[in-house]
């Protein structure tokens, strides 16, 4: 239903850190790179996501109720891109974990990038 989505960001070169970080466990790359966008997707395939450089002096965060879901292939990459978020700047929205609320084993994780945008990643049991 989705063909690709964009978010802007302050910091373009702290935000493509971060999301080089924390996407590479789910199994997605960096497809190019310039002075004013990043974008990822799967290896091989067109960048689905980009990041968009929208100026330091930007003050507007996003929407509340923004939340962008990544699909994990395991436990341990839903556990590494939350690490690795952290790491990177990121703020923990959400351990890792079982989320019965929304399924049999649904296991999520969910962090807040640089420019207060909701990530998850999630595991869905086979």
């Amino acid at each position: 239903m989705i063909s690709h989505l964009s978010l802007g960001v302050r910091d373009l070169a702290a935000s493509t850190a971060l999301y080089d970080r924390c996407l590479a466990p789910l199994g997605y790359v960096r497809r190019y790179a310039t002075e004013r966008v990043s974008g990822y997707g799967p290896p091989g395939a067109d960048a689905s996501l980009d990041l968009f450089q929208v100026g330091a002096g930007s003050t507007r965060s996003p929407i509340a109720g923004f939340h962008l879901a990544f699909e994990a292939p395991s436990l341990a990459a839903v556990d590494a891109f939350h690490r690795e978020a952290l790491t990177a700047g990121g703020i923990d929205s959400g351990q890792p974990g079982l989320r019965p609320q929304y399924g049999d084993g649904y296991y999520a994780a969910f962090v807040l990038d640089l420019d207060g945008h909701k990530l998850e990643a999630v595991h869905h049991p086979a």
